[in-house]
């Protein structure tokens, strides 16, 4: 199957501090990443804070530019430095960000917020955008009476089902999903994960999910990339990385690492609803 995402060697340098008698030396982030992403598959990206993750995800979602290197959406090249951004680029890629109660604008009602993407990009009728906003709130396991309240009148877990929505609005190929359930609940992390599994099989989405918790990666990749100061320093499927880490850095990432395992988590939410006592809202 062809690639949605192919990255070709991408480099993405920072002006650097320089002084009086120095000119400034740029800052290299991106030391030449290269990797494929097929449809309907997760790409997992690990790493340390600080190892380029948050940079390649910009390049990703067409935020910033690359400094040198070629990427490649449904195998046509893509360059916003030069060309611009093509359009109805935007359409295929969408971002879904780590803080639910950051990324959703507290002044804007659900209904308006779903429908945003769908003015900007779509000639849909007032009628078809609210009714798509209704569908896809259901979609994500709401209720179409949420269409008129605020942000604030969610848990955690349920922005972060707005967000998710949100993204979906206009039937992206590519989801860049960037430490999605880190600021939730462990018991609604499962919740969240499962919701993306689904959306996953029944829409035939793309992921890269961007994570540093290895339970989730675990649960939820096909293939893992981990990266060390800027560098892909290894990558493979999930059984093949896990179970015989090949680079030392990622055997000391793992050693590292707490790990929760989220299919018990997931597990004992089920026993909890099973024995009446109700799962956490999420």
């Amino acid at each position: 199957m062809a690639p949605v995402l192919e990255a070709r060697n991408i480099v993405r340098d920072y002006a650097g501090s320089g002084g009086l008698f120095r000119r400034a030396k740029p800052v290299r982030a991106l030391k030449g990443i290269s990797f494929t992403v097929e449809q309907g598959r997760t790409l997992a990206v690990v790493g340390e804070s600080g190892c380029g993750k948050s940079t390649l995800a910009r390049i990703i979602t067409l935020i910033d530019p690359a400094t040198e290197g070629e990427l490649l959406i449904d195998g046509e090249p893509i360059d916003i430095a030069t060309q611009g951004l093509p359009a109805g680029l935007r359409r295929k890629v969408q971002i879904v960000f780590q803080n639910p109660y950051g990324s959703l604008n507290p002044r804007q009602k659900v209904g308006d917020m779903l429908m945003e993407p769908l003015i900007l990009n779509t000639e849909d009728s007032a009628a078809q955008r609210r009714e798509k906003a209704m569908a896809m709130l259901v979609k994500v396991g709401l209720l179409p009476e949420h269409f008129h309240r605020y942000p604030h009148m969610f848990s955690g877990g349920q922005r972060q089902r707005l967000a998710i929505a949100r993204a979906l609005m206009v039937n992206p190929r590519l989801l860049v999903l960037d430490e999605p359930v880190s600021a939730l609940d462990l018991s609604v992390q499962a919740q969240v994960l499962n919701l993306l599994a689904d959306l996953q099989e029944e829409f035939d989405l793309t992921y890269v999910f961007i994570s540093h918790d290895l339970s989730v990666v675990r649960y939820i990749a096909d293939d893992v990339m981990v990266m060390w100061k800027g560098e892909v320093v290894e990558y493979g499927t999930r059984d093949a990385v896990f179970g015989a880490p090949q680079h030392a850095y990622t055997r000391t990432l793992f050693a590292a690492t707490p790990v929760t395992d989220v299919a018990a988590i997931r597990a004992r939410v089920e026993r909890r609803r099973a024995a009446g006592i109700g799962a956490p809202a999420a």
